[in-house]
């Protein structure tokens, strides 16, 4: 085993529906020694209690020291995660019947009233603060020659111009993707995903060393 590199690719956050967390249900891992690789795929990193907290955080350190203690003289090369954030899955919160049940329903339509009339009044301020309908009036005076009423085909243009430019931006009409680039909301929920990782690892670092100081 002098020569046998094991690669393992850590995940940063992973939710798992049963007690005992083997080091498969965490992470990637690739060995030629198959055998090897099935040790290492079937170590236990974790065994969640009734009693124990949903979440943990477990150090690819730790990790690394279990599979050398498993397999000894092997050389361990870690190319994903420092750190594992482990989830104790719920299974009453996954279930499809309570997923659309008549409470998800009326949050959906709350969402959705909020989301769309603070839209509207959001764009309606803006619109208020620049003073769109002066501009447009003066617009349409220049070009036509004529007074505008602030009904006229500009308005018309420019109302069906920014409802496509939102459509446009947010890659959605309805439930279907216009392409298979990311969505602005999608890039910024992945990045909200991603500092709320970070502050669970530093949350659970700073409290092992308030632990340790006690």
């Amino acid at each position: 085993m002098t020569n046998t590199i094991l690669y393992i690719m850590a995940e940063q956050n992973v939710s798992v529906s049963k007690q005992d967390v083997e080091l498969c249900d965490v992470a990637s891992i690739y060995c030629e020694d198959k055998t090897i690789q099935a040790k290492a795929q079937a170590l236990k990193v974790h065994r969640f209690r009734h009693d124990s907290q949903p979440r943990i955080v477990i150090s690819i350190l730790k990790i690394i020291e279990q599979i050398t203690k498993l397999c000894p003289g092997i050389t361990v090369e870690s190319i994903g995660e420092t750190d594992i954030i482990i989830e104790k899955a719920s299974f009453q919160h996954d279930k499809p019947e309570q997923k659309k049940g008549f409470g998800a329903i009326i949050k959906i339509v709350f969402v959705a009233f909020i989301c769309f009339f603070g839209s509207a009044f959001t764009i309606m301020a803006f619109h208020n603060d620049i003073g769109i309908s002066d501009v447009l009036a003066r617009i349409y005076e220049l070009v036509t020659g004529e007074g505008s009423d602030g009904y006229t085909t500009l308005e018309v243009a420019y109302s069906i111009g920014l409802a496509a430019g939102i459509i446009v931006f947010y890659n959605h009409i309805g439930g279907k993707r216009l392409t298979s680039d990311p969505t602005p909301l999608e890039v910024e929920m992945r990045n909200y995903e991603r500092d709320v990782n970070q502050a669970i690892v530093q949350m659970a670092d700073r409290q092992k060393l308030e632990e340790d100081v006690e």
